[in-house]
């Protein structure tokens, strides 16, 4: 594993938190597309949001991944959450609280099972489906960070400036921090300016751990 602070540093240093200067560095390209499945967010429609998501049936599952344990769950149309869990029934009631009035199935579907090869790079990946409830202004923010390059870094003002709101870092962060998709949409790869890593909704010794996984994955 590296030294994730001097790592964090020298990629500030070297002007790495750009989004897309960082892809078209020597081999990053390369190896992002090695790792990256293509990833589309479908916004969730009123009909189907509406009233709790009384129109949505939801499946849910558990699965492993190298930083813990995990409740995915999908609908007809994508994966709609996904977390680092500790207990799961807390898990399950956090995932109902977001559409509490909901149809639940605890059943594995092929949705679920190809996103979680996410977690394994050296396995081709395969498309990922997201079928997700937010304001316009959040799915831009979490469309923006899949542009981010595997093993790269940015920061919440360089998201700012790629959304066209440069002076709405706060806001950006605010919709980072309700990024229901943990990992596939990598609200870990933007930290502070300062080269702290900021926060993460599933801790930041899990944050700090990922940043490390990636980098060394694209070595």
């Amino acid at each position: 594993m590296h030294q994730n602070t001097d790592y964090i540093m020298q990629l500030i240093k070297s002007k790495q938190p750009t989004l897309f200067d960082a892809a078209q560095q020597k081999g990053v390209s390369g190896a992002n597309q090695l790792h990256k499945p293509v990833i589309k967010i479908e916004r969730m429609s009123p009909d189907e949001f509406g009233n709790g998501g009384k129109n949505l049936s939801i499946s849910y599952s558990f699965g492993e991944s190298p930083f813990g344990k995990v409740i995915i769950a999908s609908t007809q149309k994508g994966v709609c959450y996904l977390a680092f869990i500790n207990d799961d029934e807390k898990a399950f009631n956090d995932l109902k609280s977001r559409f509490p009035n909901a149809h639940y199935n605890c059943i594995t579907d092929e949705v679920q099972q190809n996103a979680l090869l996410i977690f394994q790079p050296n396995l081709s990946a395969k498309p990922i489906n997201l079928h997700l409830n937010g304001t316009p202004f959040q799915l831009k923010v979490w469309e923006t960070l899949l542009k981010i390059p595997l093993g790269n870094l940015t920061t919440y003002g360089e998201i700012a400036k790629e959304i066209g709101k440069p002076s709405a870092s706060r806001a950006v962060g605010t919709a980072i921090g309700r990024n229901p998709i943990a990992f596939i949409v990598p609200c870990h790869r933007v930290i502070q300016a300062s080269g702290n890593i900021g926060g993460y909704m599933w801790g930041s010794n899990r944050k700090s751990a990922i940043i490390d996984w990636e980098a060394d994955a694209i070595n």
